[in-house]
């Protein structure tokens, strides 16, 4: 009994001496884990407010928040196992985990791809939610960005769904980014008309146009583009402003058209139609299709 209780008080003694030595240890490895734990959080606060400023986009902003914060907190375990003199556990974590990451990697080659790319694209992103784009030969708005694939909605009311690394690999068209976007039509004058006359009417109406810039250098613009076979071709272009959603593009364009083509015709200029010119080489009549047809009969 007596040897029972000398060898329990000398193992006690032993780990009462082993607390007292990696006690201060503990205790500073538990301050250093609660102030690095502190900042992950404020990290993931801070980050979170920002991105939602620059991406527009508060579900990838808190995610991408929460990836910073979750790094943070595996350092802070790295340094608090340094501090209890446990680095070789924390060496063959980061070992473990490195080997891990490897084997996922190959395993899932596309989803990493993609997740990598869906990050990038949230930190220098080529188009808002909402923009005019052109994706992979795919036109649309895009409605939101995911973190394998970035989400269109076609002008016919498709749902596209593009995986992100196309869109970092492919060259993307945006049309709206900076709100301005250039469209244009063409009018076929008769040949003989008075173009500088003409050019100044389809100007005049076009300033008249609601929708339409005016200013900051965007006033619409006139000029000869072609010589065709039966027209001489004037090209009209005019910018929108895509910020302002009182004016649909599709509208702006129908009033324009209609507005120059009135304005032409009342001042007596004509807008011929495509003219065919037949030849005859070896001096036979030539028989039209209705012609032929009532001989037939």
């Amino acid at each position: 009994m007596n040897e029972f209780t000398k060898d329990l008080w000398s193992n006690i003694k032993s780990y009462y001496d082993s607390f007292i030595d990696v006690f201060p240890r503990l205790v500073m490895a538990i301050l250093v884990f609660t102030f690095l734990l502190f900042v992950a959080n404020r990290a993931r606060d801070v980050f979170s407010r920002k991105l939602t400023e620059k991406m527009d986009d508060p579900l990838l902003a808190r995610f991408l928040a929460r990836i910073i914060k979750a790094i943070i907190v595996v350092i802070s375990l790295m340094v608090v196992f340094k501090i209890l003199g446990l680095g070789d556990i924390a060496a063959g974590l980061i070992t473990g985990a490195s080997v891990s990451a490897v084997v996922i990697g190959f395993a899932f080659k596309d989803i990493g791809e993609n997740f990598l790319s869906g990050i990038i694209l949230a930190f220098n992103r080529p188009f808002r939610i909402g923009d005019t784009v052109e994706l992979d030969g795919i036109k649309g708005k895009v409605v939101a960005l995911d973190m394998r694939t970035t989400h269109m909605k076609s002008f016919d009311g498709k749902d596209i769904y593009i995986p992100n690394a196309s869109v970092i690999k492919n060259p993307v068209l945006n049309y709206t980014i900076d709100g301005f976007m250039r469209q244009e039509f063409i009018l076929g004058l008769d040949y003989g008309s008075d173009v500088d006359g003409a050019i100044d009417i389809v100007k005049k109406e076009m300033m008249q146009v609601d929708g339409l810039l005016t200013d900051r250098g965007k006033a619409p613009t006139v000029h000869i583009s072609d010589l065709n076979t039966s027209t001489l071709d004037l090209t009209v272009h005019y910018w929108l402003d895509t910020f302002d959603t009182k004016f649909p593009g599709t509208t702006i364009r129908t009033n324009a058209i209609n507005r120059v083509l009135i304005a032409l015709e009342e001042a007596g200029f004509y807008l011929p139609g495509e003219v065919i010119e037949l030849k005859n080489y070896n001096s036979k009549e030539i028989t039209t299709g209705a012609k032929a047809q009532s001989e037939t009969a």
